[in-house]
């Protein structure tokens, strides 16, 4: 039998972690606690690599060899204080389940070029997808303060609708992720909803104020007087699809929203006389 300081050792370093527990841990555990026995108890665990590092990630040897058979390989953005590696290369994530949380997933980690694993299309497209940054709404209308019941009033966007793109690569692949607006529903604060194909369309000083937009509007029945603040609060919500494309391979992701919200003030509305004294 080894003697305790041996025992202890090989313990160790069979379980190839200084911060293993004795149980629930995949890495295993040792007890070399202090007792009359010289011996440890070892328990070897479930198998896994460390979670800190790929020996050579671009390799994928049997399922039984090496636990990152199943893992994903994601190109990441990640800002080292002590700045990137010298050589060529690039950040990755590691996930080894669906959400990541898993006891092997880890990252970023720095690839070399000549390391970088195998990245299907699909894998870099959700990660364009990711860097999509949906631009914020700006809300206007017509009457721009007061709105007045049964006065049309005109809804649009001064931003917020236009499409956005982003790309992710590895060497050899290169993926777009593009999101486009398609529909803008009004949810108006009186219980009605209105949807628009389109941003809508500005009012123009010295047009017929009793006109109704052509494309985006609503009329109010009831004054805002007995609502809290004494005014609607109205919610835009704009629809997007994302779709991408790269290495002759392209698909559909579920689609996005981007909300703006705002306070309409609407009143009672006074007879227009139109005509002369």
């Amino acid at each position: 039998m080894l003697n305790r300081a041996a025992a202890c050792a090989l313990a160790m370093l069979l379980a190839a972690s200084s911060s293993a527990s004795a149980t629930g841990d995949p890495w295993g555990g040792v007890d070399c606690s202090q007792g009359s026995s010289p011996a440890c108890d070892v328990n070897a665990g479930t198998g896994h690599q460390p979670a800190d590092g790929i020996t050579n990630p671009g390799q994928r040897p049997g399922h039984s060899e090496n636990p990152y058979e199943d893992c994903r390989h994601i190109p990441t953005e990640h800002n080292d204080p002590a700045g990137d590696p010298p050589e060529p290369g690039g950040w990755f994530l590691v996930l080894c389940s669906p959400d990541g949380k898993d006891p092997l997933s880890h990252g970023p980690v720095w690839i070399a070029d000549d390391d970088t694993p195998s990245v299907s299309p699909e894998q870099l497209a959700q990660t364009a997808r990711e860097r999509l940054r949906l631009p914020a709404l700006h809300i206007a209308r017509n009457p721009t303060n007061t709105q007045l019941v049964h006065l049309p009033t005109w809804l649009w966007l001064t931003d917020g609708w236009h499409e956005i793109s982003e790309s992710a690569s590895v060497p050899g692949v290169s993926v777009t992720a593009t999101a486009r607006p398609t529909s803008v529903t009004w949810s108006m604060g009186d219980g009605s909803t209105v949807t628009c194909p389109g941003p809508g369309t500005p009012y123009t000083a010295g047009a017929d104020p009793a006109a109704s937009s052509p494309d985006c509007g609503h009329t109010y029945r009831r004054s805002s007087a007995s609502r809290p603040g004494q005014a609607y609060q109205v919610t835009a919500t704009v629809h997007w699809t994302v779709t991408w494309s790269g290495a002759g391979q392209g698909g559909t992701f579920p689609g996005m929203t981007t909300t703006g919200n705002a306070s309409f003030r609407v009143a009672e509305s006074q007879a227009l006389n139109t005509g002369h004294s």
